[in-house]
């Protein structure tokens, strides 16, 4: 497995954005999946926002099965340029429940995951009709709304665990559900893996969002694991899903 860090371009001038790629040794084009980080906790500890995201236990997974992985990090995160923007509170308490804040915070991730998808249409090493788009927590609504958003740009979409605000903030229960329904619209399948015992999304709140999601027609499957928020380090737990997922994508 060879990695690989790069920046490039943001939606903003003068900044750029840190890469992590980590693909098979030999051959491709390769289908490839853009995996997103999540959020720092509370958004209160500073030295967490330079920290690089590219967890090793995703990149071996789907490396190991002949797939490319793209660890974007976003403004502000990472070795990425800018402030991280994406709904922190003005008077330095962390990330905030305000509606409006959160909601524009996401928007600004969107516009960097268009920087990345700019960048995969470049790229002679990946093929272009095989793109997934995954994440975790915050990267995990992400890469489910974001497929809708942008229709016909990923075959699928993985999440982890996702939601953008936590139980602590009353607002999840309408900030959540909302932004996973954008990704209704896709028009493809996707796969929701969630942990039974999540300290921060309700297992109940994450079923909610899944049915809102196929409400306003959405298709998907959910999984429910007997786990927390950290399901990702535990392939066990969803590697069969996972395996099973992309192989009825890909045929």
């Amino acid at each position: 497995m060879k990695f690989e860090k790069f920046l490039v371009p943001s939606a903003e001038a003068d900044v750029r954005l840190e890469i992590v790629a980590a693909k098979p040794l030999d051959g491709g084009p390769f289908p490839t999946v853009v995996f997103n980080h999540g959020s720092t906790g509370r958004g209160q500890n500073r030295s967490l926002y330079s920290r690089t995201v590219a967890p090793a236990i995703v990149a071996n997974y789907f490396v190991d099965r002949g797939w490319m992985v793209l660890f974007p990090q976003r403004r502000g995160r990472g070795k990425s340029g800018g402030f991280y923007g994406e709904g922190l509170a003005p008077d330095g308490s962390g990330y905030s429940c305000d509606v409006r804040i959160a909601i524009a915070g996401f928007e600004r991730a969107v516009e960097d995951v268009d920087a990345v998808v700019s960048h995969l249409r470049e790229r002679s090493d990946i093929d272009k009709d095989q793109l997934v788009i995954g994440g975790v927590s915050r990267g995990g609504i992400l890469a489910i709304a974001y497929a809708g958003m942008r229709p016909n740009t990923f075959l699928g979409a993985i999440n982890f665990n996702g939601g953008w605000l936590g139980r602590a903030c009353p607002s999840h229960e309408t900030v959540n559900p909302s932004l996973f329904e954008r990704g209704a619209r896709a028009g493809i399948s996707t796969l929701w893996l969630h942990g039974s015992y999540d300290q921060y999304y309700r297992i109940e709140h994450c079923r909610e969002n899944f049915e809102r999601f196929l409400s306003a027609g959405g298709q998907g499957k959910f999984v429910a694991a007997p786990m927390g928020h950290a399901l990702m380090f535990k392939p066990p737990l969803w590697k069969e899903h996972v395996e099973r997922y992309l192989h009825d994508l890909t045929g």
